[in-house]
């Protein structure tokens, strides 16, 4: 067993939201075994313990869960190749990452199907961050909202063309508009423990509000990003999504999404209903230059990654990144941030009663930051995995 002193624990409150706790010891082996009081952890017998770690009046935190990511490092989910799914998880691992969901693309159904069928071989590692299963995003979307994905490979939505990968999806991005009548996609998916996310979308208010009241979907990719816009008269996904109590995902390196716009969305829809997510591509972690997503070329500066026309593809953004920018964004504590990287995205994927908090019973998912959101330990399942 180990146990870190010293640090500001960032715990559920009795709301649900986090809160700190800032003389609080945790003990954990491959899960959390114990959060106790300073004083308790004084009189306790320490001949059981294996390690204490000091945190240095640093944040502890929960792994950060990560459930958009298409690459880093120079790698993508859709190399189909294993060892890049493991540069991916270390690398994760180094921005507090402890859970992710490696995400496909618009490509033709063959290679698709070789991606997901590495996701599932990765499962097993454990040298890096968790790898979960896989998220979907495309084919199944529109052809006008169709961002930096491959217009040849779109095609309707068909469950068939997914039953025999079902095990390995937990995520999966459709545009409703395109659904045909009494279409029964939806609904398998939920027997298939599949989350339905709405976007890369032209489906108006009326259509999106109806599939996530009448067909329960709660999920929406990358709010803004790919979808119809918000207007007073035609409110479109955007206004679906404020108006209902489906999850949002947010990239937050303002550049996709502005700081005002993310301060409107937390406004209405709360931190509980927020999920931050990096969408980063290969060039993640790699310097300025030329890169590649879905096939195209890809065009990378600074924070801004495009296509040669200009459309915005993928971020360069990590989650460690994410949290500051949105801390600071809505001027609040980074603390709290931490919830919609962790509580909230583990929750509407439905993997809350194993991941995203630091409670009695989870896995031992943790991380060590300072103000700054500067990574300096992380922990899966209580082994390190990443020490700065």
């Amino acid at each position: 067993m180990k146990a870190i002193i010293n640090g500001k624990v960032i715990v559920p409150g009795n709301e649900g939201h986090f809160e700190l706790a800032e003389k609080s010891i945790i003990l954990f082996t491959k899960r959390i075994d114990k959060i106790m009081t300073e004083a308790e952890f004084t009189r306790m017998d320490k001949s059981s313990l294996d390690e204490i770690i000091d945190a240095k009046g640093q944040y502890v935190s929960p792994g950060f869960v990560n459930v958009h990511i298409h690459g880093c490092v120079g790698a993508d989910t859709m190399d189909c190749d294993e060892k890049s799914l493991k540069s991916m998880a270390d690398f994760q691992a180094t921005t507090g990452v402890t859970s992710f969901l490696p995400t496909t693309m618009t490509y033709d159904m063959p290679r698709i199907y070789s991606a997901l069928e590495v996701v599932q071989d990765a499962e097993k590692y454990e040298g890096g961050a968790r790898i979960l299963g896989a998220n979907m995003e495309g084919p199944f979307i529109s052809r006008q909202y169709k961002g930096a994905q491959a217009e040849e490979n779109i095609q309707d939505a068909d469950f068939n063309l997914i039953a025999d990968y079902q095990e390995v999806i937990k995520l999966i991005t459709i545009a409703p508009e395109n659904l045909p009548p009494k279409s029964d996609f939806i609904n398998k998916c939920h027997e298939a423990g599949i989350v339905v996310s709405l976007g890369h979308s032209a489906a108006s208010y009326e259509c999106a509000a109806a599939t996530i009241d009448k067909q329960s979907v709660n999920h929406i990719t990358h709010l803004f990003n790919a979808m119809t816009g918000f207007h007073h008269r035609k409110p479109g996904i955007v206004g679906a999504a404020l108006d209902t109590d489906v999850y949002c995902e947010l990239i937050t390196d303002n550049i996709h999404c502005a700081p005002a716009s993310q301060r409107v969305v937390t406004k209405t829809k709360g931190l509980e209903k927020i999920v931050l997510i990096t969408d980063s591509m290969r060039a993640c972690g790699l310097a300025d230059g030329v890169s590649e997503l879905g096939g195209q070329q890809v065009f990378v500066k600074g924070q801004k990654a495009t296509l040669a026309d200009g459309t915005i593809a993928g971020s360069v953004l990590t989650m460690d990144r994410a949290i500051y920018n949105y801390a600071n964004n809505l001027q609040i504590p980074v603390w709290q941030a931490v919830e919609c990287a962790s509580a909230t995205p583990a929750r509407s994927i439905g993997m809350a009663k194993y991941i995203g908090s630091l409670a009695p019973g989870k896995y031992a998912d943790i991380v060590l930051f300072d103000e700054d959101v500067n990574i300096t330990m992380t922990f899966r399942c209580g082994k390190l995995i990443f020490c700065n």
